[in-house]
């Protein structure tokens, strides 16, 4: 098995058409209730893309030259983040965290299943970010259990442009694609 890549000075293309074919697949319009409370008439399903694995590896390709050089643990966050960081992980050799919304209340009652976080540098891995509450929340508990998170990767980042919404927490969004570029493409 290879070991872990060199992240940056990875040599990974962009994709021209990654933002029109991830907008073709997943953007739907209506009404619709964001995560964190806000009404949207439009709404990146981002699972339709997940579950197709062809756009799946390429989104995934992309995280590549994102993933910061020190990552020792990539943290898919509950639910839509775990199916890119198993791609991620698969692809830079780095092992996965699958990081649940709340600490299960049963068994060992683990926020974070997989490898021990106390003193790793964990890079978060999430599908979606609009205000990123559920970053937020797992940020806080990651580096409670006494581990380093400075970096979250998200397929979309759907925040208005310029504006980290993560910034009150310390974390770095690199997205793959910016909801300005997915409108764009928009057909």
């Amino acid at each position: 098995m290879m070991g872990p890549v060199n992240h940056e000075t990875n040599d990974t293309q962009t994709d021209p058409d990654l933002a029109a074919d991830v907008d073709s697949c997943c953007r739907l319009t209506g009404e619709f209730t964001l995560r964190s409370g806000q009404v949207s008439n439009e709404y990146f399903d981002k699972y339709l893309f997940e579950s197709q694995p062809a756009l799946l590896s390429r989104v995934a390709e992309q995280m590549i030259a994102k993933v910061p050089e020190g990552t020792e643990l990539l943290g898919g966050l509950e639910l839509g983040g775990i199916p890119i960081a198993t791609m991620l992980s698969v692809r830079t050799g780095l092992p996965t965290l699958f990081v649940r919304k709340k600490a299960k209340e049963y068994g060992t009652c683990k926020l974070a299943e997989g490898p021990d976080v106390a003193g790793r540098r964990v890079t978060l891995v999430e599908d979606v970010i609009t205000t990123g509450g559920a970053v937020r929340e797992a940020t806080k508990a990651l580096r409670e259990a006494g581990a380093t998170v400075e970096v979250v990767i998200c397929a979309i980042d759907r925040s208005p442009e310029g504006v980290d919404p993560l910034e009150d927490v310390q974390l770095e969004v690199r997205p793959v694609l910016t909801k300005a570029e997915l409108d764009a493409v928009a057909g």
